[in-house]
């Protein structure tokens, strides 16, 4: 993989990519909401509590894919509340290299599936194989 984290005239990042290339198997992960492997909400009111579980639940995907969160190269994340904001990059600060972040999208919405979700996060990865 190689990450272009802030190609020449590209503006600036908060850790994450402009752009990642890489050959070999994707995987690609449905978006991922804060409820636990019993199927209950974690963290009702609690951006930081949600966006911890969207990540484990993130890795448990990616593991079952053969692959894992440091093999992401690409976020969608949603986010029913800017306010959030500060919260998943704590997150995913620490679940990613800061030398080779992810390409990463953000997107205000209305709403999500379930009225107290507050964020959901879908992501491409690549097989360990295609390095």
């Amino acid at each position: 993989m190689e990450h272009f984290i802030r190609p020449k005239g590209a503006p600036p990042v908060n850790n994450y990519s402009h752009a990642v290339s890489f050959t070999g198997p994707m995987v690609v992960v449905s978006g991922q909401v804060p409820v636990d492997g019993d199927g209950n909400l974690v963290g009702k009111e609690d951006a930081e509590a949600q966006v911890r579980q969207v990540y484990a639940n993130l890795a448990t995907a990616l593991e079952a894919a053969g692959s894992g969160l440091e093999h992401v190269v690409k976020l969608t994340v949603y986010l029913t509340d800017l306010d959030d904001l500060d919260s998943f990059r704590k997150v995913r600060d620490e679940h990613q290299d800061a030398e080779r972040p992810p390409a990463c999208s953000l997107v205000r919405v209305a709403g999500l599936v379930h009225p107290d979700f507050r964020v959901e996060i879908d992501a491409l990865a690549v097989a360990p194989s295609a390095g």
